[in-house]
């Protein structure tokens, strides 16, 4: 096998991911190593798939988005890649936007209701 290949327990740890999600992301075809028996291989391309991968999932994205996004190089390339991209990122920014606001308003609230509690026993 080439030298800049990892193996299995290699990319596990290159990754902090367990085995099954390893398995998983192949069965689900995110990945594709190369096999030797039953021992596998990641090449470059399966370790700049897994970094996509992680980071996808970090900001959120499903795995069928994920792998819908990765699929699209292959079909038609970086360019078509790049603003499928954007549109996602967009839509994510957005839906997080809305999340923090969601999340401000709930610690004001909580804040308000604890200062007011708090005031009430000192009353």
């Amino acid at each position: 096998m080439q030298e800049e290949s990892l193996s299995f327990k290699e990319m596990c740890a290159r990754f902090d991911v367990t085995p099954r999600t390893l398995r998983y992301y192949e069965y689900i075809e995110l990945l594709n190593p190369e096999k030797e028996g039953r021992a596998r291989f990641y090449g470059p391309r399966e370790v700049a798939r897994m970094t996509l991968i992680l980071r996808g999932r970090r900001f959120g994205f499903s795995l069928e988005e994920i792998r819908q996004w990765l699929l699209l190089y292959d079909q038609k390339g970086t360019e078509a890649q790049y603003r499928v991209w954007i549109d996602l990122a967009d839509r994510k920014l957005a839906e997080l936007g809305g999340q923090r606001a969601e999340l401000d308003a709930a610690i004001d609230d909580l804040r308000a209701l604890r200062d007011k509690t708090e005031a009430a026993l000192k009353g």
